[in-house]
């Protein structure tokens, strides 16, 4: 009897090598592309257990279930005059199978491309990248699916030894059906505007203080410092002072006079812009409601309202304090621990504007500034506390952004000052422009700050059914 069940059990494990050296029935190949490395063929494994005569053998997986994909994923690398792009099916990165590729095809012929190739249920996935908004706008208008992956993961997934356009493309589209990239929010136009504001006044701040610092620098070489608040960009004033300060040669003096030059074209364009920033805060109830906030001005609520675009597609407080990065970062393994600061990670341009804002707050009277001052006490650390005190900044925008916040009764004087610093910063022709006085555009700001909005205080009973 034992010698019957070891021959049985040694014919079928016979049976089951002569089938494959590897216990596997390979499929029938198909032709895969010249330009790439051979598709990996299906595989039917089989598997046994050690008693095979017990549990007979059956099939456990098959790879490359076309039936369970409704679609195919398109991974599309973009350039400003072409596009390349790669045609994946399959419900994973390991099983996609490469269908077409499509390489060089002009920019113009988008959507015609994507009419005649894509169905209804195909997505298309590209890298975050200069044209990638505009592009996915597009397909958009046009009845495709597109999303918009964020380039810094997959930017790591670059080959080195190899790469163009067409594995780009096909890299794209496994990095999406992998999991490996996320998805990045493409603004609305309204905001996608504010951020093109927000950004081009920052590098017209940064220009005048470089051209600034320049000017200090040569001065600085032929023995002259000037004294802090000297007037340089009024027009015959910065001359009178700097002629006053030594004697110049003729080459020297066209060497200031052309810094001079360029200073003032750099403070007319930052002036430009802060006055477009003042006229869109002035005019939009949202951003106007954001200076109710101690320490927050009309640039910063402009630029909250660039950056953040829709505030609904923030969950919770603890979400818009991750995305900005004032979570404060850790690593735990075993028994070892680290905390850091809350440097490294989030959008840091918005950080750095709550950081200054929550400066500007400890210097008032503020409860919150009362309730950083005993923090300070208590930690002994002034960067701890203008973190923490931004933080709940970033959790007061939250919940006034939408709209869950005590209804404004009247303008105090604080606020009233803010009123006034944003009517000043408009430029006088704009105000002309507009039609605008700074008398009547106070009286519009004060009556829009009571009645723009509509607030809903949240009760306990509507953070449980929320």
């Amino acid at each position: 009897m034992l010698n019957q069940q070891v021959a049985l059990r040694e014919m079928l494990v016979d049976a089951a090598w002569s089938n494959s050296p590897l216990c596997v029935n390979r499929a029938p190949a198909k032709k895969h592309l010249r330009w790439g490395p051979p598709r990996i063929p299906e595989l039917h494994v089989i598997a046994w257990t050690r008693f095979p005569s017990a549990c007979p053998i059956t099939k456990l997986h098959v790879m490359n279930n076309e039936s369970n994909s409704p679609g195919c994923v398109i991974g599309l690398d973009i350039h400003p005059d072409s596009f390349t792009a790669g045609l994946l099916r399959g419900s994973n990165a390991r099983d996609a199978i490469v269908e077409k590729v499509f390489d060089k095809v002009p920019m113009r012929r988008l959507l015609a491309w994507a009419d005649k190739q894509l169905g209804p249920e195909d997505l298309i996935v590209m890298e975050a990248q200069g044209n990638s908004f505009a592009t996915q706008r597009k397909l958009e208008a046009g009845g495709h699916k597109a999303l918009v992956l964020e380039s810094a993961q997959i930017g790591k997934l670059k080959e080195a030894f190899a790469n163009n356009d067409k594995i780009s493309a096909v890299r794209i589209a496994r990095a999406y059906l992998g999991g490996k990239a996320k998805t990045v929010w493409v603004p609305d136009l309204i905001t996608q505007d504010r951020r093109d504001w927000f950004h081009a006044h920052r590098k017209a701040v940064a220009q005048t203080t470089r051209v600034r610092n320049r000017i200090c620098s040569y001065l600085s070489d032929n023995g002259v410092r000037l004294k802090p608040k000297t007037p340089l960009i009024k027009p015959g004033a910065a001359e009178e002072v700097l002629r006053a300060a030594r004697q110049w040669s003729p080459s020297q003096w066209q060497v200031i006079e052309g810094l001079l030059m360029e200073l003032r074209n750099a403070e007319a364009l930052r002036k430009h812009w802060r006055s477009l920033i003042a006229q869109e805060v002035a005019s939009d109830p949202m951003l106007l409601s954001l200076v109710r906030l101690c320490g927050i001005r009309e640039r910063v609520a402009f630029a909250l309202g660039a950056i953040l675009g829709d505030i609904r597609r923030f969950k919770s407080p603890a979400s818009l304090v991750k995305y900005i990065g004032l979570n404060p970062a850790f690593d735990q393994s075993g028994s070892g621990e680290w905390k850091g600061g809350i440097g490294g990670h989030g959008r840091r341009d918005l950080r750095g504007l709550l950081t200054e804002s929550a400066q500007s707050l400890l210097r008032s009277k503020h409860p919150l500034a009362q309730w950083a001052r005993k923090l300070r006490a208590r930690k002994g650390e002034i960067k701890l506390v203008v973190a923490a005190v931004a933080r709940k900044l970033a959790v007061a925008v939250w919940y006034l952004m939408m709209g869950r916040w005590t209804p404004q009764e009247e303008v105090d004087g604080r606020l009233s000052q803010k009123i006034g610093s944003i009517t000043l910063a408009i430029l006088p022709e704009a105000l002309n422009q507009r039609g605008w006085t700074r008398r009547g555009l106070r009286k519009d700001m004060e009556e829009r700050l009571k009645t723009g909005r509509i607030y809903h205080l949240w009760t306990r009973a509507d953070h449980a059914n929320a």
